[in-house]
């Protein structure tokens, strides 16, 4: 099941606490605020920041400072 429209609007960043979006070419979650892709695992998406890889400017995010441990 994916992550429906739903339960988006209630997520958020765990790092900045800004709004998440679906990643359209993989199963993931963008941070669009502070630069963060969170893996979907299982259907579960996967709020650690541990877990969470530094997008790329490529990918249309800004280049922020790595996510506090």
């Amino acid at each position: 099941m994916p992550v429906t429209p739903e339960l988006l609007e209630l997520l958020a960043c765990p790092v900045c606490h800004g709004s998440l979006h679906a990643d359209a070419e993989r199963p993931a979650l963008l941070c669009p605020s502070c630069g963060l892709r969170y893996p979907i695992k299982d259907d579960i998406p996967i709020l650690l920041p541990e877990q969470a890889e530094r997008l790329q400017p490529a990918d249309g995010a800004p280049d922020a400072a790595p996510p506090a441990a």
